[in-house]
């Protein structure tokens, strides 16, 4: 029976809801460390890659074989930066959410496999583990429209979702407790790899109850976002 994703064709010049999960439901972050690997890579194959600076690198007496080694890795792999746009993303204990939008027909699919199989790769080595590692083939969903677009988003940054215990806690802070886009969107952050533009330009810069902080913050529809599972 071929793969869930193996049949489907994906659109050029199209935005994707991208995520995936562990395997059985296992824990894919275990530490600090696994997050900022995960995040490393994704910076990686999406800033334009300094080919130059590293052939010079590579040319210089005084650049160690070590160095060296590392520097031809780079030179190696993979890189879309002019193939795949990156507008949000989260990533969770057992589950990761990305949003994209690719420019061929193929990328997406291209970027999502060296994405999980270099991270596979590392989390196998360093917990001595064999197999894989994620329960399925990503699931990738075609966003339609602007309002959806905005709306996930907001699902995305709002995934981090505060327990009975937390009511106390400004949900502002209870979502940053998980590593996602959401400091680049409050423009505590710039991430150059992270496009905040496309969804920032639908609010308000200078009335804050028409901000995008208001809008993912806003409690009104708190139960429908509750209810989402990544799954549908």
């Amino acid at each position: 029976m071929p793969a869930k994703n193996s049949r489907k064709i994906y659109f050029e010049n199209s935005y994707y809801h991208v995520y995936n999960r562990g395997v059985e439901k296992r824990i894919i972050f275990q530490d600090e460390q696994d997050y900022a690997v995960f995040i490393f890579y994704l910076k990686t194959y999406l800033l334009p890659k300094n080919e130059k600076g590293l052939m010079d690198k590579l040319a210089n007496p005084n650049t160690s074989y070590k160095e060296k080694g590392n520097v031809l890795s780079l030179l190696k792999l993979n890189n879309f930066a002019d193939e795949i746009t990156l507008l949000a993303f989260c990533l969770m204990p057992n589950h990761f959410h990305l949003l994209i939008k690719q420019k061929s027909n193929n990328a997406m699919d291209k970027f999502l496999n060296s994405l999980g199989t270099r991270y596979t790769m590392y989390f196998n080595r360093k917990y001595k583990r064999v197999g894989r590692l994620y329960q399925d083939v990503y699931k990738a969903v075609l966003v339609n429209s602007d309002e959806q677009l905005l709306h996930l988003t907001r699902y995305i940054h709002r995934n981090p979702q505060p327990s009975l215990a937390s009511k106390g806690q400004a949900l502002r802070d209870l979502l940053l407790q998980q590593p996602s886009s959401y400091p680049e969107y409050l423009q505590e952050r710039e991430t150059e790899w992270v496009d905040t533009n496309t969804v920032l330009g639908f609010f308000s810069k200078n009335s804050p109850s028409l901000s995008y902080q208001s809008f993912v913050e806003q409690n009104d529809d708190y139960n429908i976002i509750n209810n989402i599972d990544i799954d549908s």
